[in-house]
């Protein structure tokens, strides 16, 4: 006889997700040591000596733009900065996104179109913020990529609401209440514009699921109904 109160709570969530945590997680324990002195007198700075190395900077992306000469080192940031935050509490917030919203799509999607979604998403946010913004503050914080993942997750729903001839416009609806609060957030606290980056990952994860969801609306809206 299996024993459920045994069973790892892990099992539950789709391999990639539990990967990304443990990577994300694994970062940030780093950080954390080595400002509490662990790893010699360098280690404090190991937050810092990232950011400089692998978060997205306005600067360097507009000058690899103009120069048309792309450094793989430069084109790294992209994507690199999704695995940098300031600390446990930012990390925490994106932590909870990437597991509820992970779980549910990568229930749905192949791990390597979950990954492409996520990775697909952080360039997309990095590139809105560079793009559409005239903005100094480098970009860090796996939001615009768990943000793609709530575009994918959004996906499901329309596609879902469709099939069942009620209105698909219900699906932006988690979307709608994230970015009212931020704005809300911004306006009673302060805040930078990383709300581009969020859009445009979560618009990029949306329009990707088109291509990397399973065998297309087809195959989604047959797992949806099995639900």
């Amino acid at each position: 006889m299996r024993n459920d109160h045994t069973e790892s709570p892990f099992n539950a969530l789709p391999p990639i997700v539990v990967a990304l945590a443990v990577v994300l997680v694994g970062i940030e324990l780093v950080f954390q040591a080595g400002a509490r002195g662990f790893g010699g007198a360098d280690a404090v700075g190991w937050r810092i000596a990232a950011f400089n190395d692998y978060a997205f900077i306005p600067d360097l992306f507009e000058r690899s733009l103009e120069t048309g000469e792309w450094r793989l080192a430069d084109a790294l940031r992209l994507v690199s900065y999704v695995f940098l935050h300031q600390g446990f509490s930012h990390l925490a917030f994106v932590l909870v996104f990437l597991l509820a919203m992970g779980k549910y799509v990568g229930e749905l999607f192949s791990p390597l179109a979950m990954l492409a979604v996520f990775t697909g998403s952080a360039i997309a946010g990095a590139m809105a913020y560079g793009l559409l913004l005239d903005d100094r503050i480098a970009l860090i914080g796996g939001f615009p990529a768990v943000y793609g993942l709530i575009g994918a997750y959004t996906f499901v729903l329309w596609t879902g609401l469709g099939a069942m001839q009620k209105n698909p416009a219900r699906a932006f609806t988690l979307i709608g209440f994230l970015m009212a609060f931020q704005l809300l957030f911004g306006l009673l606290f302060g805040g930078g514009n990383y709300w581009v980056a969020e859009l445009a990952g979560f618009f990029a994860g949306f329009l990707l699921s088109f291509v990397v969801s399973p065998g297309g609306w087809g195959r989604v809206m047959d797992k949806v109904r099995q639900r």
